[in-house]
């Protein structure tokens, strides 16, 4: 059995949902179909997310609401009409919105995941209602009935365990269950959303749940490739990973898969299949618990910016007993949360993503370390990015990481931080921002062209 999620872009017109019918359809061992809200139709369009957050906060500021509402319900018309549905499912929408904003506002985060989520949902409906009109057999599971259950606030939202016996019943419930992506319910009855990219999770979440044979994730790309294909011309494709190599590639910007999607499907060694609904019969990236890594050490390479580091030295540290996890602390203390701590036996380096560092963050958090650690300085940098060469047949290599020292050199870049785990699955290269594409290209060119010409 095999659940399946379709993006944005793959339900964004009824051009698109048609391809997604045909591909369900196409295989009866496909059963849950899990759907985003409509996506961009073309470049300069809006998402139906990005309207209904626009909707809630007028309606949130006490404007006038109605132009916008008809916006999104016109969004959904145009969807039914073209799909030859009647107007019966359009009105149902454009209740369900008004019954939505006329809902307590006094708490602004749940009101606005309440109007956020109002696009999966009833893309959802008007799927399941299409899937009826060409006479498949087929329903709309709210998160709710279905069972995905989530933990309650202040806390951030994440699936809970609980839920898993009634969604399991999903499994044997006839035709096709049609399941709105990106939210569930507290046991209370709690509408909340999942993070960035929620539509991804809640198909992991079913797909571990029901014990499927297999995830198919549909997007609007062939494949996972080696490189950012924005930078990179024609990079590779990856035919097969790893949960831990896509983990640690979608962490550095690989956005085609969301990361935390892949934990209920890792614990539960379900394969995940990310596939083009425009072209689906491509092979599309496999992801799996193990792999031949002999074939190919180096599976990707990605590049993220947006970093500060904190850099801290103190004469004899080493020696000092609790300064890391006092340092470490005073950052839980303030509400950040760090990404790499690299380190030496006097110095001690505190990696945190940007957007958390306001000018009054970083003058609170130096004057806490200067006045708790007593350091002999405290240097704070700004535009880093984090390169991270992935591939768990890395640790078996050697000189790998001389031969990217190398690369990075040749490209006229500094490196600023070396960074590996444990696992040495990945290898983190900081440089500065203006540095982060010339040190890309080298990269790919020495790992991936480089190795196929002597292949």
């Amino acid at each position: 059995m095999k659940v399946c999620k379709f993006g944005g872009t793959s339900v964004a017109s009824a051009d698109q949902i048609r391809k997604v019918v045909d591909i369900v359809t196409s295989d009866s061992d496909r059963k849950i179909v899990v759907v985003s809200a409509p996506g961009k139709r073309f470049s300069d369009d809006s998402k139906v997310t990005d309207l209904l957050i626009r909707l809630g906060e007028r309606a949130l500021a006490n404007e006038d609401a109605e132009s916008d509402l008809l916006e999104v319900v016109d969004r959904y018309r145009s969807i039914a009409e073209n799909l030859g549905l009647d107007s019966d499912i359009v009105h149902q929408i454009e209740q369900d919105l008004r019954n939505r904003l006329s809902r307590d506002k006094e708490d602004i985060l749940l009101f606005m995941d309440t109007m956020k989520a109002a696009g999966e949902d009833n893309n959802a409906k008007l799927i399941a209602a299409y899937l009826q009109f060409i006479g498949v057999e087929a329903k709309y599971v709210c998160p709710r009935e279905g069972g995905l259950l989530v933990n309650d606030r202040p806390e951030r939202v994440r699936a809970l365990p609980e839920g898993d016996e009634r969604l399991a019943k999903l499994r044997d419930e006839p035709g096709i269950i049609v399941f709105p992506g990106f939210f569930g319910y507290t046991e209370d009855g709690t509408l909340r959303t999942f993070n960035r990219g929620g539509s991804d999770i809640t198909g992991s979440i079913i797909a571990a749940a029901v014990k499927a044979d297999l995830y198919e994730n549909f997007t609007d790309v062939d494949s996972v490739f080696a490189a950012n294909p924005t930078v990179i011309e024609n990079p590779v494709a990856i035919e097969k990973m790893t949960y831990r190599e896509m983990r640690e590639l979608a962490y550095a910007g690989f956005s085609v898969f969301h990361d935390e999607a892949l934990i209920p499907a890792f614990r539960k060694s379900i394969p995940v299949s990310i596939k083009n609904t425009n072209n689906p019969e491509a092979p599309g990236t496999l992801i799996v618990k193990e792999r031949d890594y002999n074939e190919q050490q180096v599976i990707g390479i990605a590049a993220d910016s947006g970093f500060t580091a904190i850099y801290v030295d103190k004469f004899l540290m080493n020696l000092e007993i609790g300064f890391g996890r006092r340092l470490l602390q005073i950052f839980e203390e303030e509400g950040i949360s760090y990404e790499h701590t690299p380190s030496g036996i006097d110095n001690l380096s505190i990696i945190i993503r940007s957007r958390f560092m306001t000018k009054e963050m970083e003058e609170r958090i130096v004057e806490r370390i200067h006045k708790e650690l007593e350091p002999d300085a405290v240097i704070v940098e700004h535009d880093y990015s984090m390169i991270v060469l992935v591939g768990e047949g890395m640790q078996y290599t050697t000189g790998l990481a001389a031969r990217a020292a190398t690369a990075i050199a040749r490209s006229g870049s500094n490196i600023e931080m070396i960074n590996q785990g444990s696992s040495e699955v990945s290898l983190v290269f900081g440089v500065k921002v203006k540095d982060e594409t010339k040190s890309l290209k080298e990269l790919y060119n020495e790992f991936f062209v480089k190795s196929y010409v002597q292949s």
